[in-house]
Formats: C-alpha cells, structure tokens, sequence
C-alpha cells in the first residue's frame, strides 16, 4: 500500500509542477505582452484594466489550486481523496471551454497532461 501512495504523490506532484510552471508562464511571460498589446488600443481603459485584472486572477488561482492540491495530496487526512480528484477535475473541465475560445496551443497540453497526472494520483490515494 505505500508504494501505491508514493505512486499517487508522484503523480501528484508532477502535475502540480505542471500546474505552476503553467502559472508561472502565463505571469511572467503573458502577462507583459497582454499589457503592452492593450496600450495602445482604443478599449475602454476600464476594459483594459479588468483584462489585466483576469489575466492576473487566473495564473494566482492556478497557483492556490497547485497548493490545495499539494496540501491535499501529502496530508493524511479523510478528504484528501476528494479535494484532490475535485480540483482534477476541475483543471479537466476547463480544457474544453479554452479550446472553443482558444483553439489548442500548449498551454491546454500543459494543463490537461496535469489533469490527467493529478487525477490518476487521486484514484490511488
């Protein structure tokens, strides 16, 4: 059983890494250049101001779920199984709705390998 365990926060933590460098990405290498894009457009500054804001929500959540989920996972608690296969999940969920706005670029890769990796070692636990 502790292999099985050790497997599943293996599994875990890969994907959480995935997760990060995924936020990280978008952070420090999108960021900038969805700044310097809206300066010079003639979107309203409050728009401009509310897409910055996104963009930044959305790498900080991905980093509070890659902690949830890291917490989650190498805790002994009751749960754990379910906040780990929730939060999967949920990354899993979103896969879809990027696609039909993005089409598929490797920021969807990045994520749904991570799903995959972080449910599976959710099943194990």
């Amino acid at each position: 059983m502790k292999k099985r365990a050790r497997l599943a926060q293996i599994l875990i933590a890969a994907g959480c890494l995935i997760v990060l460098m995924g936020a990280g990405l978008h952070l420090t290498a999108g960021y900038p250049k969805l700044s310097a894009a809206l300066t010079p457009s003639n979107l309203d500054t409050g728009l401009k101001n509310a897409l910055r804001a996104v963009f930044l929500m959305i790498g900080y959540s991905w980093i509070m779920t890659a902690v949830v989920i890291l917490i989650a996972g190498f805790t002994e608690t009751r749960i754990r199984k379910a906040i780990v296969l929730f939060c999967g999940c949920t990354l899993l969920l979103q896969i879809p709705l990027w696609v039909g706005l993005m089409g598929w670029f490797i920021g969807n890769e990045m994520f749904a390998i991570a799903g995959v990796l972080i449910v599976c070692g959710g099943l194990l636990l």
